[in-house]
């Protein structure tokens, strides 16, 4: 070899410890940067010079080191575990998030007034059935009774308060997501520009694969990583973002509910999210923060009608509401399963109690308790009885028709069978009120038999049907309630719904954070092991200065010597 090209194997050298010395510093500059990568360099040997052929090898001379590349250090199937996991516990955190409010609802603000106003109620029917011909206690009676009322109305409209707050939430998602999406086009194009040519686009690798993190909490996602290191994602199956565009969605305005529901309008409006498919880690269908919103929001209010297993819908007759599949609502669509939603089920729950209560007091006060409606017959408009609680929906209780019993007065009956639900025909928190006769003149309760004696009988049933177990909390459960202690159980059911998330988010979180260890082990930037990288390079550095020193020193004394 010439004696100058000795001068390149030194600067090579020079020039590559110069370069991971930079990537170390870079390293360490970036110790707590987000979402940052450790960068590694890669040195190889330059071409070799054949000079001649020897018995076993050929004999060469080598022309130096160079840079290779600078990669980043990712394992893709523990970034794979991890976003998954991080969108599970995302799911669980919002269905313990929900509980916990609701639990709050229920049982420390409105629920705690209302838990009293159910004993004032039960108070206030004891003193009735001590005297049950007293205008004084019959006016306390029905001023309970319009408390209790307000009260667990309050309560309701609690729950369809925090159902609108999560609502409002899922434009917030869908924008965001949006937003995302387009963040890792331009990344994408970022990164294809900057890689045309030989310098590797780490820095921007790192913001995409933030972004990715990000994105994977919020929504099911698949990515792929093309040949011009594009990367494409899919949500829920369907494609996001893809070579040269973004497929953004949208939310679809419910007229009749209010509710936002995520579509792919690209893709005529079809629905990002199945929501009828069974919750299942085996089928991660158990993802993604939007996913579990949507599912604790539900897609309606509630009423005692969805704890029904038998209620007929539509023309199919076996087309049944099912409270833990759901049912088809007049279009046919599958709607969201009461049982799903944290919050439909204890607004479903909360109006079983009222309306069971409200009728029972109803139908005793009537003398109609345990009468089918067509037996709720009278032939004379001034017979008919009074009820306490009236249906905003109906102007009376009874309506004149030719029935079973001829031409007379008639109960009008609650209409549950019908799709959509008839809900003015409903005895059901949104089409209560008391009977504004009876706050007028509350005597008009009439607790007076036909000879004009104290009605003892119908007081003592009224106490009685206070007392005794009138259903079950839902299908699922066994137990029977009285009144007074159904809402209790509410309370405790939902706080035990609340303790199984918190489990399962407890323990996702856990697995989130050993899988976030273990990437930091192999991506986390360590100032012990980079500050020895740095030594290394650094005596590399020395190393070859000295060799082109020693090249140096040579030189000028043969230049010297042959002067």
């Amino acid at each position: 070899m010439p004696l100058m090209g000795s001068y390149y194997i030194g600067v090579s050298g020079l020039q590559t410890s110069q370069n991971a010395l930079n990537t170390t510093a870079h390293n360490l500059s970036n110790l707590e940067t987000e979402g940052y990568t450790r960068q590694q360099t890669l040195l190889e040997d330059r071409f070799y010079n054949t000079i001649g052929n020897a018995a076993v090898s050929a004999k060469q001379q080598g022309l130096g080191v160079e840079y290779a590349d600078v990669r980043q250090v990712r394992d893709f199937f523990l970034d794979q575990s991890y976003r998954e996991e991080t969108g599970r516990k995302e799911f669980y955190e919002i269905a313990y998030e929900t509980s916990t409010e609701i639990e709050t609802l229920l049982g420390e603000m409105a629920g705690a007034s209302f838990h009293d106003s159910i004993g004032d109620y039960w108070t206030a029917i004891q003193e009735l059935q001590k005297d049950p011909t007293s205008a004084v206690v019959q006016g306390q009676f029905v001023t309970t009774a319009l408390q209790f009322l307000e009260r667990a109305q309050a309560v309701y409209d609690g729950l369809s308060s925090y159902q609108d707050n999560l609502n409002a939430r899922v434009t917030d998602q869908v924008k965001l997501i949006n937003e995302y999406g387009h963040k890792i086009k331009e990344l994408n194009d970022a990164i294809k520009r900057t890689e045309i040519g030989q310098e590797e686009a780490n820095d921007i690798r790192d913001a995409r694969n933030l972004i990715l993190d990000k994105l994977s909490g919020m929504c099911n996602i698949s990515y792929s990583e093309n040949i011009d290191n594009v990367v494409e994602v899919q949500v829920e199956g369907t494609p996001f973002v893809c070579r040269d565009r973004v497929f953004e969605m949208d939310c679809k305005l419910d007229d009749a509910t209010g509710f936002y529901t995520p579509v792919w309008p690209w893709n005529d409006d079809a629905e990002v999210f199945d929501l009828d498919r069974v919750i299942d880690s085996a089928d991660d269908t158990d993802v993604g923060e939007l996913k579990s919103i949507l599912i604790m929001r539900g897609d309606r209010r509630a009423n005692f009608t969805d704890l029904f297993t038998d209620r007929k819908v539509g023309t199919d007759p076996t087309e049944y509401d099912v409270y833990n599949e759901g049912y088809k609502d007049a279009d046919g669509k599958e709607r969201v399963a009461t049982k799903k939603s944290v919050i439909l089920t204890m607004q479903a729950e909360l109006d079983n109690l009222i309306h069971s209560l409200t009728t029972t007091v109803n139908d005793v006060l009537c003398n109609e308790y345990g009468k089918a409606n067509e037996d709720r017959f009278y032939a004379n408009e001034e017979d008919l009885p009074i009820e306490l609680f009236q249906r905003l929906g109906q102007s009376s209780r009874y309506e004149q028709r030719d029935g079973a019993h001829g031409i007379g007065w008639y109960y009008i009956p609650e209409e549950t069978n019908n799709s959509p639900v008839d809900v003015s025909s409903m005895y059901t928190l949104s089409n209560l009120k008391i009977n504004p006769d009876l706050l007028k003149q509350p005597t008009k309760l009439s607790f007076l038999t036909k000879d004009k004696q104290a009605d003892q009988a119908k007081a003592d049933k009224l106490a009685q049907a206070f007392k005794d177990p009138f259903g079950t909390l839902n299908p699922d459960t066994n137990k029977e309630y009285n009144f007074t202690d159904y809402y209790d159980a509410m309370v405790v059911q939902v706080g035990n719904t609340g303790f199984i998330y918190k489990t399962i988010a407890d323990s996702q979180n856990s697995t989130v954070v050993s899988l976030e260890n273990a990437r930091q082990a192999v991506m986390g930037v360590s100032s012990n092991e980079e500050l020895s990288n740095m030594i290394k390079f650094q005596n590399a550095y020395n190393a070859a200065s000295r060799y082109i020193n020693a090249v140096d020193a040579m030189l000028e004394h043969l230049i010297n010597r042959l002067s």
